[in-house]
């Protein structure tokens, strides 16, 4: 058995077994060490010296957080679902109805997309915006199934597309840095473009679900639920500060090309405007880091397991094998490559962290299969956003159900994870495997 082989399979099965992802990942890693012919001294150190690569994202994530914290604090954001309740009405008539349930399933929509680019604050807006929806929602019996499936589209496809925000470090510090730093040599603004098509299978789940699956009534118990935020007082300066923060965050991550400047610009302007007492700012920092921890020592730990793989030399012993079982089947191989990067985003919830460790494998045997630029960064791109969608562990499934299942009607599994699965998973390989065919 392959080194590479054995350590993606283990870190898939502990992960499924609910072991938490970083000692996944370290465990693999080093099974990857010892079983690719390295020592434990020798495979220590190689996974300490992969360490640095995932810091730059982990920092990224923790001043994202800080920022997120702050932009939360400050009320815009619930200002912004308390105007959408306001729009939509505590008890919507029969005249209205199917104008509410647009309205409310684009607002969600807009948010959602909002959350990953303009307002960077990842799935925070879910616990402000969802709970006190939840009683419109039953009154026109909103299948919430359909809303987790609008939700998680806005968090995924996002960043599969736009190059800002949660987009930046998907498509340029993550997918294009592992993609060159394994012999690629794709430049920035291929990125978008070769993710456009991929992007096309979310649509078309979106589309499916919103006007196929589940556009049926269902019925709710109808409950009232508050939100889990407290209540902000918000002025014309706290406004007026949140979209200076905001704008100062995108033109400064624009121009540096760096989030962790960005995301430190805007919450250096919350900090020192005055609009965030004293008493909670150093607390407010400290939450926010923590929102985002888990993912970023995942991407740390992820990219020690790379730097293993790497250093064992088995990458280059799978990549002769594949191709000596696919031969010259590039249809196949493209397949293949979607199918696996599924099975491992599934195992560890993140598309973020995936790409470290398939893009040591993908990019060497593209090469070898003569893929182009665009078709390689499309094969790893969507093999690392698939399963995000639909994978109990992902941010994009519990944050959905964490809201949604506010009033104890909405099951992770059966309401969040399953429907997502099934409308954007599907597509994507296929949209995916049709990118790699024809770009």
């Amino acid at each position: 058995m392959n080194a590479v082989v054995i350590a993606v399979t283990l870190m898939l099965a502990l992960s499924l077994m609910r072991v938490n992802v970083v000692i996944a990942l370290t465990i693999s890693a080093l099974a990857a060490g010892l079983f690719g012919g390295l020592d434990i001294h020798q495979t220590i150190t190689a996974f300490n010296n992969g360490l640095g690569g995932g810091a730059q994202i982990a920092l990224s994530y923790a001043l994202l957080g800080a920022f997120a914290a702050a932009l939360s604090h400050s009320g815009l954001t619930t200002l912004i679902s308390h105007n959408i309740i306001k729009k939509v009405g505590k008890e919507p008539n029969s005249t209205n109805t199917l104008v509410v349930r647009w309205l409310i399933l684009a607002s969600i929509l807009i948010m959602a997309i909002s959350s990953q680019n303009i307002l960077p604050i990842h799935i925070a807006f879910i616990p402000i915006l969802i709970p006190p929806l939840l009683h419109v929602l039953s009154k026109l019996n909103i299948d919430r199934r359909l809303v987790a499936c609008v939700i998680t589209f806005g968090l995924v496809t996002t960043y599969m597309i736009l190059p800002i925000g949660f987009g930046g470090i998907f498509l340029n510090d993550i997918l294009l840095a592992n993609l060159n730093n394994n012999g690629l040599g794709a430049v920035k603004e291929q990125i978008p473009m070769a993710m456009m098509l991929p992007a096309l299978g979310m649509i078309t789940g979106l589309l499916i679900a919103v006007f196929i699956t589940y556009r049926k009534p269902r019925q709710y118990e109808i409950k009232d639920v508050e939100s889990t935020e407290k209540t902000v007082s918000i002025n014309k300066k706290t406004i007026v500060i949140s979209l200076f923060a905001i704008f100062a965050t995108l033109v400064v991550q624009l121009q540096t090309d760096s989030m962790i400047f960005g995301a430190l610009t805007g919450f250096l302007i919350f900090r020192f405007s005055g609009i965030i007492k004293a008493d909670v700012r150093q607390d407010m920092f400290n939450q926010g880091v923590l929102m985002m921890a888990n993912i970023g020592f995942i991407m740390i730990a992820a990219a020690g397991f790379a730097a293993v793989v790497k250093s064992t030399g088995e990458v280059s012993t799978l990549v002769t094998s594949l191709g000596d079982i696919i031969g010259d089947n590039k249809a196949l191989a493209a397949l293949l490559m979607l199918v696996v990067g599924l099975l491992i985003t599934m195992g560890i919830g993140s598309s973020f962290s995936t790409i470290p460790i398939i893009a040591t494998i993908y990019v060497p045997l593209a090469m070898t299969f003569g893929f182009s630029v665009a078709a390689t960064i499309a094969l790893v791109g969507t093999a690392a956003a698939l399963g995000d969608a639909g994978s109990p562990a992902s941010d994009s499934t519990l944050g959905p159900t964490a809201g949604l299942n506010a009033d104890g009607q909405h099951d992770h599994i059966r309401d969040s994870v399953i429907p997502t699965f099934i409308h954007y998973n599907i597509p994507l390989i296929a949209f995916g495997w049709i990118a790699a065919m024809v770009l």
